[in-house]
């Protein structure tokens, strides 16, 4: 998309226009939307919020200074206490872990927090990618809106865009997974992308898109060294220097890359999974074939 408008489309391997697309965790930053209309709507407070209270219904075990310490805005920018690590098979908290349980709520609010954690001088703690917290922000916005998530996700996110057709993942008794796996159409995760690229939309409020889409921690992945709010920023390379992308990116290769400096969206649906360096041949797709086409503002 730019301007506004679509500028090109193309599917392939029997993808249409109507295909709802599994980007896994591509679809993280539809949570941290949430957060946002939860904000606007008053009901959550604020982002340093602590987490655990709205989730006292379930008594959550292992509670210590550490995790009862956990705000809403930790879970955001992928720092909290909490001893989880998707990209370590030995941490408790990996969401594979979470995965074969019969209630997902149960697991992830009983993971404990990580002895070793501490903050630094601007109160964040070290970046580990955590889906299980992106989970639990889904149901601590359930319980502050009284409604259930997918419901306030359709509400306040999905519908004022004209999205019309959606699939969340569910765990085996039914909690919605807001972690990912919400399948969407191209053109539908392109309206979501263009929203952001435009401040909001008037769905969420600018000044809380602008802070998704700054870095507020720097994480552990050279290619994508920069992380917002559930969005990673990096540069990608064009034929007149380098332009800044916030994306939402998944498993698979998938990615919607809001470009503000040349005013675009670029939406990448793939099933590459579990795939060494699937996320590179997206960039390299974008960089070599489309923004040679959309470079220098033009």
């Amino acid at each position: 998309m730019r301007h506004g408008a679509i500028d090109y489309e193309a599917y392939f391997n029997g993808a249409t226009a109507d295909t709802l697309h599994d980007t896994r965790s591509a679809t993280k930053t539809i949570t941290a939307l949430a957060v946002g209309a939860a904000l606007d709507a008053k009901l959550l407070p604020s982002l340093s919020a602590p987490a655990f209270p709205y989730l006292a219904d379930v008594k959550p075990a292992n509670m210590s200074r550490l995790k009862a310490a956990i705000t809403v805005e930790d879970f955001l920018t992928m720092s909290s206490a909490l001893d989880c690590d998707d990209d370590d098979d030995k941490s408790p908290g990996n969401e594979e872990n979470m995965y074969p349980k019969e209630v997902w709520l149960r697991f992830t609010a009983d993971v404990p927090a990580r002895a070793t954690y501490t903050r630094d001088d601007h109160g964040r703690g070290p970046w580990h990618y955590c889906t299980i917290g992106t989970f639990m922000l889904g149901q601590i916005i359930q319980r502050a809106a009284k409604q259930p998530i997918d419901q306030f996700i359709a509400d306040k996110i999905l519908k004022p865009l004209g999205i019309t057709s959606w699939q969340f993942a569910k765990s085996p008794t039914g909690e919605v997974m807001t972690g990912g796996g919400l399948r969407l159409t191209s053109r539908d995760l392109a309206k979501l992308g263009w929203m952001i690229r435009s401040g909001g939309g008037g769905v969420v409020s600018e000044p809380y898109i602008k802070a998704m889409t700054t870095t507020h921690l720097h994480t552990t992945i050279k290619s994508d060294p920069d992380y917002g709010y559930l969005m990673w920023g990096r540069d990608f390379k064009t034929p007149c220097g380098t332009t800044r992308a916030w994306r939402m990116s998944g498993n698979g290769g998938n990615t919607i890359a809001v470009l503000p400096d040349l005013d675009a969206v670029v939406v990448v649906t793939r099933t590459h999974y579990n795939s060494k360096g699937m996320h590179d041949q997206t960039a390299n797709l974008i960089e070599r074939f489309i923004l040679p086409e959309i470079s220098c503002g033009k």
